[in-house]
């Protein structure tokens, strides 16, 4: 993984710092769209120096650079995504799961308004209960 995370950085023309690297490392293998306080929990044991706001100005850097995606799902905090492919996403309201939907739900080439327009991003997100969260409730 962490060849797999330099060459990634490297080729976004991001420096791959040992913290920088780590943080990607951690998206690239943890699919569970992490937040900042979740991503630095997580790595400060093994990265002592680390802080905080290191966390959040790399995410930041990440997603300025097309590596990560912000996601604003959640009132309270932003998660991040690593994977910058065309998708939507599901948040469940009850657990706080979100969850990756792979689909051309998200495709604007059926959408007459759209066309000629020069589209740079699409974000569709899809709020609701999960079929456990449905089951407990």
């Amino acid at each position: 993984m962490h060849g797999k995370a330099v060459k990634y950085l490297e080729e976004k023309g991001i420096k791959p710092s040992v913290q920088r690297i780590a943080i990607m490392e951690y998206l690239l293998s943890h699919r569970t769209h992490p937040t900042v306080d979740m991503i630095f929990n997580d790595l400060s044991p093994s990265y002592p120096t680390l802080s905080k706001t290191t966390v959040y100005n790399t995410l930041k850097l990440f997603v300025e650079n097309g590596v990560a995606l912000r996601l604003d799902v959640d009132d309270k905090e932003a998660h991040y995504d690593g994977d910058t492919t065309t998708q939507a996403h599901f948040y469940c309201l009850g657990c706080g799961k979100i969850l990756d939907i792979y689909s051309n739900v998200v495709t604007t080439d059926n959408i007459p308004e759209l066309q000629g327009l020069d589209i740079l991003e699409t974000r569709v997100y899809f709020k609701g209960y999960c079929n456990q969260c449905k089951i407990e409730n």
